[in-house]
């Protein structure tokens, strides 16, 4: 009887899983799942405490969804990836393995941590790798000259194309294969961690979040998703970055609800969908050009652009007191909450970028330690876009006005009250310019000045990306 060992990573569910299902075909091997922590390298990365948090949480879960199935989770804790590879081979030797299984990931060090584990480990341990985190591998999605698309739409054109062409199925739970291992507990990680009391954990209440936005929600997207003080956005994304759901089960559920959406682009579901392709798009994006995954921006005269060094305009923005409501409002929900709504990410990382002139490598990094969702190629994919730095990404001259978007998204202020209550007392007419409002009445807000005039900074955005591109900077 053989051991078989399947190492999850960023795939914390039994259901759909294909290193699993992989590992258990054969009845009679005895199967061992692992998982490894690398605190340093989540340090490294920035990886949010609460994204932590979550993360060990489902992996309690987890371990007893493998129980359940005769499976027990081996875990260890190691520096980082150098040491993973190490102590895995310990393990291995140390339980016979014959064979290991493990989802691909995607990112500069991951790959090459796997190649690492590959050449140590054989030939005496093969290695058995899954592209498994997307519907669609990466470098399976070209242009007729075989290259990477560089603009979302034909990509988002020839994905569609192919994924009618059939996609691989959804896989079942592996079937139970013995008595229920004794339950070891799993240590705290040598991390910092909070709680996620907005996303429970668990594989179970993933799938019931996705049946019910199906359900009563997608048909609506289109019409409500912009809106960040309606509750009419999936929140599956979390789920999503650790693997506690797969891309297939929402790609399928979608398809069981609304079994026409794909003929119908101007739909709620498949706006939805659009938004699963675009996750797809970065992540084919960091593999055709691992670059993006080392700080480097992919239009390469953006390099040249003159940041603003000054620490104050951004920690004010960090902190939600830039004197901008709809900024301040979407800062203080992701710092309270550890997400925030999609457009509000793209109104706090423009008015990083276009109105304080500051580096969206460091709206980057912040976001990924606060964010319960980050994810390396989605996050670098949204700030590159925004910063006008990346593929496809919006032209350096259009500038979000904050005051407008905030106008446009949160007419009456419901978002902006209920996490700036400062606010609170302000007149809807005047919600998004207090301070207007403040000195029609006569008195004081207690809250920021508008650190910015965004009339000013737009021509002072304008002026430093002109420069770049035109090879003036000295």
């Amino acid at each position: 009887m053989a051991t078989q060992l399947v190492w999850f990573r960023n795939d914390l569910r039994i259901t759909d899983n294909s290193a699993l299902s992989a590992a258990c075909r054969c009845a009679d091997d005895k199967v061992i799942a692992l998982f490894v922590a690398t605190p340093e390298q989540w340090k490294n990365h920035n990886m949010a405490a609460i994204q932590a948090g979550f993360i060990r949480s489902n992996l309690l879960s987890l371990q007893h969804s493998l129980a359940a199935l005769g499976i027990p989770l081996e875990f260890i804790q190691c520096d980082d990836f150098d040491a993973s590879v190490v102590e895995i081979k310990r393990l291995c030797d140390r339980h016979g393995i014959s064979d290991i299984y493990y989802n691909k990931q995607y990112q500069v060090n991951e790959l090459r941590r796997d190649r690492q584990l590959e050449a140590t480990l054989s030939p005496d341990i093969i290695c058995h790798a899954f592209d498994d985190a997307l519907l669609l591998p990466p470098n399976s999605v070209l242009t007729g000259n075989g290259d990477m698309y560089q603009i979302f739409t034909p990509f988002r054109n020839r994905f569609v194309s192919q994924i009618q062409q059939g996609i691989q199925p959804v896989r079942p739970v592996p079937k139970a294969r013995g008595d229920k291992p004794e339950l070891t507990a799993i240590p705290e990680f040598n991390y910092p961690i909070l709680p996620h009391d907005d996303f429970p954990a668990g594989e179970q209440e993933a799938i019931q979040r996705l049946r019910t936005f199906c359900r009563e929600r997608a048909a609506d997207y289109l019409k409500h998703r912009d809106i960040p003080a309606l509750d009419m956005t999936s929140r599956l994304s979390p789920y999503l970055a650790i693997g506690v759901l797969s891309v297939r089960q929402c790609y399928n559920r979608l398809l069981a609800e609304h079994p026409d959406f794909l003929s119908h682009p101007d739909s709620g579901a498949f706006t939805w969908f659009n938004e699963l392709v675009w996750r797809e798009f970065y992540h084919h994006l960091i593999v055709a050009y691992p670059q993006l995954c080392k700080h480097r921006p992919f239009i390469e005269w953006t390099q040249g652009v003159q940041w603003n060094p000054e620490e104050a305009s951004f920690i004010a923005w960090c902190e939600g007191k830039t004197g901008y409501p709809i900024v301040d409002a979407a800062m203080r929900q992701l710092n309270q909450t550890g997400w925030m709504h999609n457009r509000l990410r793209m109104i706090t990382a423009s008015f990083l970028v276009k109105d304080l002139l500051i580096d969206w490598r460091r709206g980057e990094r912040y976001f990924i330690s606060r964010l319960i969702d980050g994810d390396l190629a989605a996050n670098n994919g949204g700030w590159q876009w925004a910063a006008s730095t990346g593929t496809d990404s919006a032209p350096y001259f259009r500038i979000f006005n904050p005051t407008t978007q905030g106008k446009r998204f949160d007419p009456q202020g419901h978002f902006i009250r209920q996490w700036v209550p400062e606010l609170q007392e302000v007149a809807e007419k005047w919600i998004h310019t207090p301070h207007l409002w403040a000195e029609k009445q006569g008195i004081e807000l207690d809250y920021p000045q508008p650190i910015v005039d965004h009339s000013q900074a737009r021509i002072n955005t304008l002026n430093a990306f002109e420069m770049a591109r035109k090879g003036m900077v000295v």
